[in-house]
């Protein structure tokens, strides 16, 4: 497979899973359609829109409008819901995956483009929590990513086994599904055991 489609349709998948996850965070926060279908777009476009400017290439909802499309399912499928409960653990799930997607993505288009090995790795972390930071930030919530799940950790042990596997000269397929599943399982770990980064302890 060209490398340009694998990156397009990692995109494609990561860009449904943020979509419906911004979808039901807005939901959950009483936002009307208008904001619900706004922040799905946010949270699924931003990560790899700084991508690849950062790269000097044009955002990816502009090279593919079809990434617009599961954009709109996203929203069309929360609307269907019609319920504002919480994002639970299918949710969360969902987000996982796109963050594994992404962060792979992410890398890839770097060195396909010829960024250093520390730039790949800084791009698979922006493509991949830029869209939940936004999102986060714009519903009013505490961000996930600054406070708890190790998000970013997840994601640059992600990148960084990325790099370390394509040193190797590995199948590229292989690369791609290992160092998902990097990110996928320090995130779950994370979730299960409640890990977090340390903390500042405040003084009594």
């Amino acid at each position: 497979m060209d490398l340009d489609q694998l990156v397009f349709g990692l995109d494609l998948v990561s860009t449904f899973a943020f979509a419906l996850v911004g979808a039901r965070v807005a939901a959950s926060k009483g936002l009307d359609f208008g904001g619900i279908l706004f922040i799905a777009a946010i949270a699924s476009i931003s990560g790899g829109t700084l991508r690849n400017l950062f790269m000097g290439q044009q955002p990816p909802w502009i090279q593919y409008p079809w990434l617009f499309a599961p954009i709109f399912a996203a929203f069309l499928i929360t609307i269907a819901m019609g319920k504002t409960q919480d994002v639970g653990r299918f949710a969360l799930s969902l987000d996982t995956l796109g963050l594994a997607v992404a962060t792979v993505s992410s890398v890839q288009f770097a060195l396909t483009n010829d960024a250093p090995l520390v730039a790949a790795a800084v791009l698979g972390l922006i493509g991949a929590v830029s869209g939940g930071l936004f999102r986060d930030i714009m519903c009013q919530t505490e961000p996930v990513l600054l406070h708890r799940e190790t998000i970013g950790t997840a994601c640059l042990s992600g990148a960084i086994a990325y790099l370390a596997l394509d040193a190797l000269e590995l199948n590229g397929a292989a690369v791609v599904v290992i160092a998902g599943l990097v990110v996928v399982l320090v995130r779950e770990l994370s979730i299960k055991y409640n890990w977090n980064l340390p903390k500042v302890v405040k003084n009594p």
